[in-house]
């Protein structure tokens, strides 16, 4: 049974920085939200404010407020923020140690871990409490190498693109998978960052903490596992940042190293920079430029979605009709209608794999 849990997102939850909050509203395996922390935009139901879904998780401006809520079993206080560079904020940092005083045990994955901060790591220690830090360094003795053992695995896998960082690929991610489970598919997801674990998907990595020389490595260990233990008819594996984003290029690795032949691409048509450089001009590529891109790499993108930021209705329906006509590829809005309109695309792609030598 997923855990009761309080998420903290001071003054995040209403940007793409409060994006481990939204994906934990959205749902968890792992944790059941029960209230989140940001008193700027406290007094609101955290669904309606993120996408007009009521969902009964009230967003309150305090700690105490947020113990009030959850009742007396929540024994979790997760950070909700997803900063550029994994920095604590001092705002967050502060709520951590009131958590930690009230007897919660913290998850984190930012890359600044709370263990190596003694002030919260003497307070996790007289408290008896844990301190989750999921990007933490594993030591490299517990690393794998990519071996080539990808090329037994019985399973074909889907990568979930972007054309930027922060524009859902992991909700696509798990929308995907939980679509083709519905119909009646053995789909895993392969999550790739932290709130993928958060969320309760069974197999993956924390993509960034990782040493690079072992990505693929971990990457391919993690895929053959879930080919042995689960068996799946397909896997949807989580994409992290952008092919070309300067920050943050990747995408490479579920081409090549986890051998991904096929690629939902995550697009927000009003988005014009990369997110965080807008400053500097640094424009997003084309739609069909990453898609030449990625075919250049032998996978094949069969649907786009798209994000909808700062997009009305009519703005949108009208992108998605462009797009379909530019690129030939059905282009589907997640949030708006789903994802059971890609099954038989995987269905398709499943049938082909299985027909290749």
């Amino acid at each position: 049974m997923p855990s009761p849990a309080i998420v903290l997102a001071n003054d995040h939850f209403r940007t793409p920085n409060g994006k481990t909050a939204h994906g934990l509203v959205r749902g968890s395996d792992r944790f059941d939200v029960k209230a989140v922390v940001d008193p700027s935009c406290a007094g609101h139901d955290a669904g309606e404010l993120l996408d007009g879904k009521h969902r009964g998780i009230p967003v309150v401006a305090s700690m105490e407020q947020a113990l009030h809520a959850a009742g007396p079993d929540v024994a979790w206080c997760v950070v909700g923020i997803a900063t550029h560079g994994g920095r604590v904020t001092p705002a967050i940092r502060t709520l951590i140690l009131e958590a930690l005083g009230r007897g919660l045990s913290v998850v984190n994955g930012l890359h600044d871990t709370l263990g190596e901060d003694p002030l919260i790591a003497d307070a996790a220690r007289r408290a008896g409490v844990a301190l989750v830090d999921l990007r933490k360094p594993r030591p490299k003795s517990e690393l794998h190498f990519w071996q080539g053992t990808i090329h037994a695995v019985r399973a074909p896998r889907i990568a979930v693109l972007g054309t930027d960082c922060a524009l859902g690929k992991r909700t696509t991610t798990r929308m995907l998978t939980q679509a083709l489970i519905a119909a009646g598919i053995r789909a895993e997801m392969i999550y790739t960052g932290q709130t993928g674990w958060m969320q309760g998907a069974r197999y993956g990595i924390v993509f960034d903490s990782i040493v690079n020389d072992y990505v693929s490595g971990e990457l391919e260990y993690a895929i053959v596992t879930c080919d042995r233990e689960a068996a799946p008819e397909v896997m949807i594996v989580e994409g992290q940042s952008s092919l070309r984003n300067p920050s943050g290029p990747c995408g490479v690795e579920m081409l090549l190293s986890a051998g991904c032949r096929a690629v939902v691409l995550q697009h927000a048509p009003a988005r014009e920079f990369f997110d965080g450089f807008e400053s500097l001009g640094l424009r997003i590529p084309s739609v069909q430029s990453e898609m030449d891109l990625i075919a250049l790499y032998g996978s094949q993108v069969i649907a786009l979605t798209l994000n909808e930021e700062r997009c009305t209705d009519a703005q949108m329906h009208a992108h998605r009709i462009r797009l379909e006509r530019e690129l030939g590829i059905p282009v589907v809005r997640p949030l708006h209608e789903g994802l059971e309109a890609l099954v038989p695309l995987v269905q398709a792609f499943i049938s082909r794999e299985g027909q290749t030598p």
